[in-house]
């Protein structure tokens, strides 16, 4: 029997704009999306750390939830504060699989009028929207918005260019949002994204993206940016992806994230546990000691790039984790990695090895992030 044929890949609302801006595209999350323009990787990613970039992340997922139920039936399927959201402000949130392991990560704003906006990663959106919807659908609408595209706005220039175009979100700070008028299109913006940088992500209806994006690429601080600078700029951030550092073999606390969960439904808080898996993920934050692994940022002592898979032993040869991100940091002009290691070797300065074609690489663990986070705060 021959084998079916490989589903066809989907387009963003900006795949004819990519081509005309002469982009290679490749298959990611079932998309054809772009991994770079003629500039080059390193000039792009360099861009947005020194001006402002234009990414279209239509791939992602949003969907609302809508009624009074809504925030804490949410709140129901993660180990984060939902309910005491304020009106206007954006949160981090994890959802979690029944054994406290991490289906995705995602955002959420709370819009008001019991409405929660929700973004979530490409290749997750269908089973994250399913799934969703298989165990709060009854309590609150979950409406996905297929027709609307998402681009971000990333940079120290971000501000700059998008203001020129619509004054008020220069009013903005860091997790908050709102609606605009941009170049005439409907635009729901929040000052947030995935590089470390200052900048915006903007939801608008995907017959007003092309509109939205060439009036952006007209500002001179923008240029057009793609998927492999933003691996390279959320890895100097310390930001985690989907698939590759986290996944449902995860725990928060084994990911470090425990910083996206708030005391409130940590043990002793006023809505303590009632998410998926919270007696494993608590008795971990409760007792560090219990955790098999760790994840942690890494700097290689010699140039020599670290790819993703890549195992990590101890100095006396022994299997201790394994790379899980690894690139040459543009900004930083090194080579950075995270990864997951053995508890007894997650301490700043420890060495360990890279095992990279056989040959033993040396590395040191550091904090996160490689690159000083530069959101605007206020």
């Amino acid at each position: 029997m021959s084998s079916p044929a490989a589903a066809p890949l989907l387009t963003t609302p900006l795949n004819a704009l990519h081509i005309e801006l002469g982009a290679r595209m490749v298959p990611f999350a079932g998309y054809s999306m772009p991994v770079q323009y003629p500039a080059g990787l390193m000039a792009e990613h360099v861009h947005t750390r020194t001006a402002a970039g234009l990414f279209d992340v239509s791939h992602m997922g949003q969907l609302k939830l809508v009624g009074p139920d809504a925030a804490a039936a949410f709140e129901s399927l993660m180990p984060v504060d939902v309910i005491d959201l304020p009106v206007g402000k954006q949160r981090y949130g994890l959802l979690l699989t029944d054994e406290g392991t991490i289906i995705d990560d995602l955002m959420f704003f709370n819009k008001g009028n019991n409405d929660i906006f929700v973004i979530v990663n490409g290749a997750c959106k269908v089973g994250d929207i399913a799934h969703i919807s298989e165990r709060i659908g009854q309590r609150c609408r979950v409406i996905p918005m297929p027709d609307h595209a998402l681009l971000a706005l990333q940079g120290p220039q971000a501000v700059t260019a998008l203001a020129r175009l619509a004054p008020g979100v220069a009013r903005l700070v860091f997790m908050t949002g709102g609606n605009f008028s941009i170049a005439g299109c409907d635009c729901f913006v929040t000052r947030s994204g995935y590089t470390g940088e200052d900048g915006f992500e903007i939801s608008v209806p995907a017959a007003q993206a092309d509109t939205l994006a060439r009036a952006l690429l007209a500002q001179p601080e923008v240029k057009p940016i793609g998927l492999g600078a933003r691996n390279s700029l959320r890895l100097e951030a310390g930001l985690c992806l989907y698939g590759n550092d986290i996944d449902t073999t995860t725990t928060p606390p084994e990911a470090a994230l425990n910083w996206a969960i708030q005391k409130v439904r940590r043990t002793g808080g006023a809505r303590a546990g009632g998410f998926p898996g919270a007696d494993k993920v608590l008795a971990q934050i409760d007792n560090p000691a219990s955790l098999q692994r760790k994840r942690v940022g890494l700097v290689a002592l010699e140039r020599v790039p670290v790819r993703d898979h890549t195992e990590l032993q101890s100095t006396d040869g022994q299997k201790i984790g394994e790379v899980t991100s690894g690139l040459l940091g543009p900004t930083v002009n090194e080579p950075v990695a995270m990864g997951y290691v053995a508890p007894a070797f997650a301490a700043i300065g420890t060495r360990v090895n890279a095992i990279v074609r056989g040959k033993p690489v040396p590395m040191e663990v550091r904090a996160m992030p490689f690159v000083p986070a530069n959101y605007f705060r206020g």
